[in-house]
């Protein structure tokens, strides 16, 4: 997968995240809000291995 999709997938994953993490605060589900976190967190490490294969990327050429 390239460093954009990597970034694209990401980005979702955070804001999937944080809705799930919403949604289970409103409706006082912990387990529904737990998920979210750790979406939320799965976003965030995409996001930096797509940050890391731009600097790998700049750094080689």
């Amino acid at each position: 997968m390239g460093s954009t999709a990597d970034k694209i997938k990401g980005t979702a994953n955070e804001a999937a995240g944080k809705a799930r993490q919403a949604a289970g605060r409103a409706v006082d589900s912990p387990k529904m809000e737990a998920k979210g976190v750790v979406q939320e967190a799965k976003g965030k490490a995409q996001k930096a291995v797509g940050k890391t294969k731009d600097a790998i990327k700049k750094a080689t050429n």
